[in-house]
């Protein structure tokens, strides 16, 4: 079985299909420079799949990338193409959506063999926005247990918040200093910048820039994290979520998208509204205040993700439905 997956580098989406590569035998992940799209006939060319059993990759430009004979199999990671989106985009990217990266995705959907979704809620919205009639199907994403492992929540020191993506609205960073000034003393913000941020936003004595901080890194970085906060404002279904429960720790994060699939409130963390950073804030300073219960919900977090998230979990789920799209073409 030749499977062969053309993805953009520098995304979640990609870090996804790294480890679908590192663990099915003849998967193979052909990267690009995400530039490549302003032109997306060039991926043709790029990513040549004539000696594939199936092309797997994702539905903004999987029609260009999948010859006609070979089926395709596309996977939601998120859908951004909605109304509700256009108030936390640019300009060019409200054309963009609205215009060519629509059409292409309906085009790429009506030429494919399978469609998969990581979360129920955005399989229920691509279906709602685009109108796509068949089933799609749901494989969470899934993360690796033993790379990212708890340590003991500590009194000592800090309380350390990390804030984890890029420091853009829809990942709710404008909302970072809010959340800060309101904070107890003795709490303080660590943010990364993500991929796409080269300069540091934010001047508070009680937010901390972490840098771009590699991948490999960041198990290192959820250990020394106390929570994690993330005030998203649409999320297909979020590997920084799931890297935190793994390593134990409570989140708190915003009441939407398919958040609630990870997250359950009350119990591995708190659901907070949309844009509201004094509810942010008040729950951050509730767990803040407990030792007792960050270890609770951190265990219940981790618990969680060994049940419902496993890594291996995830990988039989696309061997079997791969092995489904070769059957289904006999």
């Amino acid at each position: 079985m030749k499977i062969l997956s053309p993805m953009a580098y520098g995304n979640g989406a990609y870090v996804v299909h790294k480890m679908l590569e590192a663990s099915i035998e003849g998967y193979r992940v052909q990267s690009y420079n995400p530039y490549w799209t302003l032109f997306p006939p060039a991926l043709k060319v790029l990513c040549p799949g004539g000696n594939a059993d199936i092309i797997h990759t994702t539905p903004d430009y999987g029609l260009f990338t999948s010859p006609r004979k070979t089926p395709l199999v596309l996977t939601f990671h998120n859908f951004m193409l909605d109304d509700f989106m256009q108030s936390y985009s640019t300009l060019p990217q409200k054309i963009h959506y609205k215009t060519d990266l629509k059409w292409f995705t309906k085009k790429s959907l009506n030429l494919s063999a399978m469609v998969t979704s990581v979360s129920k809620f955005t399989a229920e919205l691509v279906q709602k926005e685009t109108g796509y009639s068949k089933n799609i199907r749901v494989i969470y994403n899934g993360i690796d247990t033993k790379l990212f492992k708890p340590r003991s929540p500590s009194s000592n020191g800090p309380i350390k918040i990390l804030f984890s993506g890029n420091l853009t609205r829809r990942k709710g960073a404008h909302l970072l200093p809010e959340i800060a000034d309101r904070l107890n003393p003795g709490i303080i913000i660590q943010y990364t910048r993500g991929l796409r941020t080269k300069t540091d936003k934010f001047n508070r004595p009680n937010m901390q820039d972490l840098g771009s901080v590699q991948f490999s890194d960041m198990p290192q970085i959820y250990l020394k994290a106390d929570m994690l906060l993330f005030p998203t404002v649409r999320e297909g279904f979020s590997l920084a979520v799931l890297e935190a429960m793994a390593s134990g720790l409570p989140v708190v994060a915003t009441d939407c998208s398919s958040l609630p699939e990870q997250v359950i409130h009350g119990k591995g963390g708190y659901l907070c509204k949309l844009g509201n950073a004094e509810n942010f804030a008040s729950r951050i300073n509730e767990l803040a205040d407990s030792v007792q219960l960050r270890t609770e919900m951190g265990q219940f977090n981790r618990e969680r993700v060994e049940k419902e998230f496993r890594l291996q979990k995830m990988i039989e789920n696309y061997r079997l439905l791969f092995e489904e799209v070769l059957n289904l073409q006999k």
